[in-house]
Order: C-alpha cells, then structure tokens, then sequence
C-alpha cells in the first residue's frame, strides 16, 4: 500500500501530535485560523473538499455550501480544513471541441488530487462537496481509496427550463436547426431559457446519475440525487435562490460525517460487490447514463473488487425499467422523480420483484437501504411505475458483445425508440466526432445507416469524448440511423446509441476494421452486434492495419493515453 495512504489511514491528524518537533505545523495552523490555540490540537480535524467553480453551472453554488457546513461543523467541536478542487470541467461547455477531451481524464486527477490533500495533511475524515460529471465519480474512488470515514454531498439538480426544457432540447434543437425544422429565432429562444440557473443539468444525465447512485452505494445521504439546488419560481427565468430543502441535506451530511468518525465507519466497510450490484439494479430501473456503467467499473476497482461487466445483462433480465426521465421522456425532470419518492420508493418497488438481486439489509452512511425504502412512499405509477406495469420487463442498460465488441458495448436501451431494438443497416464510417457531426450536418447521413465513430476510445480519443453532438443532430433532424463508437455518449444521448465499444480502435480492436458500405446487425434484445463479413476477412483486415498513430503527442493527454486502461473495466490509469 502507498504509505501516505497508510499513514493517513492508521494515523490520520495524530501525526501532528507527535512531539514538540512538530510544532512548526502546528504554528502555521494557528496563522491559518483553522485553530486558535494549542489546546485545540486535542480536537479531531475534519477537511472538506469542494469542487466550487463558476465554470460548471452545478458548481457555482457550492461555495455557499462549503462555508455553511464549515460554520456548522465548527459548531461541532471539530477543526475544519476548507479546500477547493481544480480540474473540474462541465461536459456541456466542453462539448463539441477538444475541450471534451479532457474531461474524462479530470476524473483521475480529481481523485489523485484528493489523495494528494489528505496524504500532505492527514485529517480524521472528510467530505466531498461536489455535482457534474467527473467531480462525482472522482470524489467516489478517493473515498475508496483513501478509506477513511467520509461523505459525498451534491449541489443538487437544476431545475427544469421553459416549457420542460433542459439542455438536450438545445443540443437537439440544433439538428433540427440543420434540417431546417425550426428557425434561428426558435433556437436562440431554447439556448435563453433551457437552463435556467444552478445545479447539475436537468435530466437523468451523468451527474444525475452518479448523484442519485451514491445514496444506493451509500456513500450519500437520502434525496442527495434529487433534491434541487434552487427553489422553482414561475415569475422569472433565472433560477438561484438555493432550495433550503438542499442547505439542510448538507447540514445533516456534516453530521452524519461526525457519526461516522465516532464510530470508524470507512468506504470500504460499506461499498461491496452487492452494494455495487445494488446500485447498478436501480441504475436498470431508471435509465441511468451510460456513462455510469464506466465509473461503477472503476470505483470497483478502487476498491479492489472484481466486477465482470457481463454480469450488467445478468441484472437487466431480473430488472424492470420503472421510471423515464430526460432524455428518454422529455417532459419529465429529476424534480418530477423527487416528488414521487427518489431512490427510496425505486428501492422499495424493486423490493417487490421474485428474482431480484437487490439486497436491502446493506449498509450504508445512514443505517440500510432497507431504512430508506421502508420510509419512502409508494410507487405513484406515473413518474415511478410499479413492478407489474414497467415500461419494459428488462434494465434500461444492456452490454452488446460480437466480433468487433468481443469485450463488450454499452447501450441505454431506455432511450431506443419501438422498432429500433433489431436494426441492421450499411456502415458511415468515420475516425473522429468532429468529421462525424460535419457528415451528419451536411446530410451525409440517411435512414437505414449505422454511423461508426472510431479512434475515440480512452486511448483513441484520446479521453473518450462525449458524442452529445452527433447523436443530438440525429435525433433533432428526425433521421433513423443507429451510431456505434469506441467512444461514450453524454446521459442526454438517447436512440439507439451504442458506445463502449472495446477493445478499442487504437488498441487494434475489431471495430477499426470496419469499412464504409459494410453490413452491420444489431439485436439489442439478444444483445449482439456484428459485422456481416467473414472471419477470415476480418483476420486480414486487421493484419493490415496501420499502427495507431497518438493524436495527442504532449501534455497531460498524451501521459494518460499510455496508461489508461479500456472500456471495459473503466477507462483507469493502470501501471
């Protein structure tokens, strides 16, 4: 093991309290104000970790947050430690330009940077305040990593823009922009008022997402995932007034960290193979991001459990799609899912199933999942339906696998429109996004084609772009194709999109073989893709392959892209 990691985890701020040697870090922590004498010395030290920016739209709340729980947890007899995260990157301005390359990355160095706050100042526990995307999933795996007792808590959720708008109504208003659908006044009109003010953007996208898992792991607190950053106001556009629903919630995320560290409480005593299974069955019943599918794998690995990802369809068989939210049903928002019940009444419906692997006696940082379900409503059969009336019998994730996905792709099949789940169609291919959303702008693109988007995995990419672009320009201009990819989708991707594809491109994977014109057929019911040409074809296609050429050949993009890991078991940095 690391010995900082060590060290934080058997000695955590007792280093300090070592001897009179160590009375010079203690003189800077009085010139700081985190202690005022040195009898306070004797108090434990807690550090909060905020991922505050005004460069995400989920973030630039979080300073309020921050000081509100420091003055709470002062209040607690505690030193506190403050600190700001850098590297947070908001997937929705990053989109589109290569500034989306470095946002699957950020995940990695939101989690070293962690490591590296605790490890140069050993603390007792910790709290992670964060939101979007990456932040998320990066605060998960240095819970894991670090295991000392600690706690994540969200900024909450945006609410919903004009007429039930959110940002995948401007991204898809731009493809029906292209096709001539609506005008440049109808389109500004969605850009204005869409997002109207804090939180993590509207839909079950990838933040939502992870926000809403940590509360099945357990890492998080009930209503972390869908209790709105800002209260509703009909009588104005821009929405900041924080909801004082959300400012309790982080009060209480304070206390219950206090209870943790009375009680030694650590990640790792929580996050287990079942809890992992657990969050990845709520994730089936409610159309997660696929996106999670990719952090769930990597926080195992952080905690050193082994997770096959073919066990994903495992869980799918046994577990019904009970609730749609953006971007599989436009109208409904993560506000709707709060008011009729959250992760409680989702756990408490899936409770109800024959076969289900759900386990409600696991542990978590506020007693079982059990606790949660019992006090949760019941299922209002609107938003969160029942289990004897789900929009589909199966998950509303599905791992494909075939000659070129030998190690799997990922599909949300919550978002694939009736009449799409068997789809078979002549290749467009091409070896980036951005040669990918010119061809889809420019009419390239016509019912019956599978798009294939390769070179864009974690090495390929490099960074693993999101393709919100393309997929949106699809949708908006009403065009009936599939999209495949080494790639990922953001959580507002919806139609038959599949990502994931591994091994990758850059590593020789099959999918670079394909050429345009070929046959591919996807049966996301038996959950198979192939291209329709022969074994002996794809053996010479591939020993005349071209080695993968880096796009990126310095910098930070060009270190991650030699050590980070495929798809399949998370995109990680490994050795």
């Amino acid at each position: 093991m690391n010995k900082g990691i060590k060290n934080l985890r058997e000695k955590g701020s007792s280093v300090f309290r070592a001897g009179s040697h160590m009375l010079p870090n203690i003189s800077l922590m009085l010139a700081e104000g985190v202690i005022t004498s040195l009898s306070d010395m004797k108090k434990p030290f807690i550090t909060i970790i905020n991922s505050f920016t005004t460069q995400i739209p989920g973030h630039a709340h979080l300073d309020q947050l921050g000081y509100m729980l420091k003055k709470e947890l002062e209040k607690m007899d505690v030193n506190v430690w403050y600190t700001n995260l850098g590297g947070a990157v908001c997937d929705g301005i990053a989109m589109g330009h290569f500034g989306m390359k470095y946002s699957l990355p950020s995940r990695e160095l939101i989690t070293d940077q962690i490591e590296t706050i605790l490890g140069a100042h050993p603390c007792d526990a910790w709290i992670g305040i964060g939101n979007c995307d990456k932040i998320v999933p990066g605060m998960y795996n240095a819970m894991a990593r670090m295991n000392i007792p600690a706690i994540y808590v969200s900024g909450g959720p945006m609410v919903s823009g004009c007429d039930d708008k959110d940002l995948v109504s401007v991204f898809e208003g731009v493809g029906g922009h292209s096709a001539g659908k609506i005008d440049d006044k109808e389109l500004e009109s969605l850009a204005v008022c869409a997002c109207p003010g804090y939180g993590s953007c509207a839909g079950m996208f990838t933040a939502n997402s992870m926000n809403c898992l940590g509360e099945v792991l357990g890492f998080a607190l009930p209503g972390n995932g869908t209790i709105t950053a800002t209260t509703k106001r009909e009588d104005t556009i821009r929405q900041f007034e924080l909801n004082p629903e959300r400012l309790d919630l982080v009060k209480n995320a304070g206390k219950m960290l206090l209870y943790l560290l009375k009680n030694k409480i650590k990640p790792l005593d929580i996050l287990t193979k079942q809890s992992l299974d657990n969050a990845f069955i709520v994730d089936m019943a409610m159309g997660g991001s696929t996106n999670t599918v990719l952090h769930l794998l990597a926080l195992a690995q952080s905690a050193g459990i082994k997770y096959d990802i073919r066990d994903l369809n495992r869980l799918s068989e046994d577990t019904p799609n009970i609730t749609k939210v953006s971007p599989s049903h436009p109208d409904v928002h993560i506000e709707d899912l709060h008011k009729a019940g959250g992760m409680g009444t989702l756990l408490k419906e899936l409770a109800k199933l024959p076969k289900t692997k759900l386990d409600l006696s696991t542990k978590t940082s506020y007693g079982t999942l059990g606790d949660y379900a019992e006090n949760s409503p019941d299922p209002d059969g609107d938003i969160i339906r029942g289990i004897d009336s789900p929009f589909s019998e199966k998950g509303g994730l599905a791992v494909l696998f075939g000659n070129f996905s030998k190690n799997g792709a990922v599909v949300k099949s919550t978002g694939i429109e009736e009449g799409m789940f068997y789809f078979k169609g002549a290749a467009v291919v091409y070896n980036s996004q951005e040669d990918a959303l010119s061809g889809i702008l420019a009419g390239k693109v016509k019912d019956g084609d599978v798009v294939v988007i390769k070179y864009e995995g974690p090495k390929g990419g490099p960074g693993m772009q999101e393709m919100l672009s393309p997929t949106a320009a699809i949708k908006g201009a009403d065009i009936k194709a599939a999209l495949i990819t080494d790639g990922r989708f953001s959580g507002g991707t919806r139609g038959l999109c599949i990502g994931h594809v591994s091994p990758e491109a850059a590593s020789g994977g099959e999918i670079a073989i394909i050429e345009n014109g070929d046959i591919i057929e996807i049966d996301v019911n038996k959950r198979s893709m192939n291209i329709l040409i022969s074994d002996q074809e794809i053996a010479s296609r591939k020993q005349n392959l071209k080695e993968f050429e880096p796009k990126v050949k310095s910098g930070w993009l060009a270190r991650y892209a030699k050590i980070v890991s495929s798809a399949d078991t998370g995109a990680i940095l490994v050795d």
